[in-house]
């Protein structure tokens, strides 16, 4: 039996998801998979070298992978003897922006120096959890489009067919210069606060953290170190509004979207937001949905 790991980090759970959506389709096919959920201590990873399909997930931040993703490709091991190993990507963001296209260029290159050689990229517009919030309506289509979406193209994966998302003109200085976002982030965390007259102490925050930097003492104090990646995973888990995340603040979104809402189109203040860019990225993927339909049809 065929096997596959796909290496995920995810803040909100938007690109969990997805690779969930892909663990079912590639499962359905035949192909063990594993999906490794990637935490501050990177200490005991499995290694690539024991898996047919490797995959690495994460959310985009600021048009660049997470810190973690590029820790993580500096921690696996070169690929042995010169053999080269296939890998693909898998991102979720708020927006179908091209400048997003651009995030993996930076983990792209330290594996490419340890033999590892991307062959396909797919990226899915999932609710946002930073800037402002989608209605329900909005993230329930998302949702459905990726439902239907991402098993296409886990079969493209299966069959190793080239996916490589188009890059844009000074892309790599445009991912350089947001990669600032990274160090500003650790200074950024250590300013966070917590609403004592909302907070009731259920430690969702401090449990929902992946790099373990929150803490809370004996004495009821949250303490907040140097490794945080604005992931927002605190202040989306808090039940009761209670967290602050600093000079991002006013861009915080707290609580579950309803990913199965069936009602009306609800109008949103937000709506002219990247309309366009919205637009085409449905419209190509219903397309593709639709291809795929028929040529099952056909066989």
């Amino acid at each position: 039996m065929s096997c596959a790991i796909i290496y995920v980090f995810s803040g909100t759970g938007n690109t969990k998801k997805i690779c969930d959506l892909y663990k079912a389709e590639f499962e359905a096919h035949g192909v063990e998979t594993t999906l490794f959920e990637l935490k501050g201590d990177l200490s005991s990873l499995p290694s690539p070298a024991a898996y047919d399909f490797v995959g690495f997930a994460y959310p985009i931040h600021g048009f660049n992978a997470p810190h973690i993703m590029l820790d993580l490709a500096k921690a696996l091991p070169k690929c042995a003897n010169g053999d080269e190993k296939k890998y693909f990507v898998l991102k979720s963001s708020g927006e179908p922006l091209k400048t997003n296209n651009i995030s993996s260029y930076k983990m792209r290159a330290i594996l490419r120096r340890k033999g590892y050689e991307q062959f396909a990229e797919y990226h899915y517009v999932m609710p946002y959890n930073m800037i402002f919030r989608h209605t329900d309506s909005m993230a329930a289509k998302m949702w459905r489009t990726a439902k239907e979406l991402a098993p296409v193209e886990a079969r493209e994966v299966l069959d190793e067919t080239p996916h490589m998302l188009k890059g844009i003109p000074f892309g790599h200085f445009i991912a350089w210069l947001f990669r600032i976002e990274q160090p500003a982030m650790r200074v950024n965390g250590r300013m966070f606060k917590v609403d004592k007259n909302k907070c009731i102490g259920c430690g969702k925050c401090v449990k929902a953290c992946p790099m373990g930097n929150i803490t809370r003492g004996e004495d009821g104090k949250f303490r907040f170190g140097g490794n945080c990646i604005m992931c927002t995973r605190c202040s989306f888990s808090c039940p009761t509004d209670a967290f602050n995340i600093a000079l991002l603040n006013s861009w915080r979104i707290n609580g579950k979207y309803d990913l199965d809402y069936a009602g009306e189109e609800q109008k949103s203040k937000h709506d002219w937001y990247c309309k366009k860019a919205y637009k085409r990225y449905f419209e190509a993927a219903t397309q593709k949905i639709n291809c795929a339909k028929q040529n099952n049809d056909v066989e």
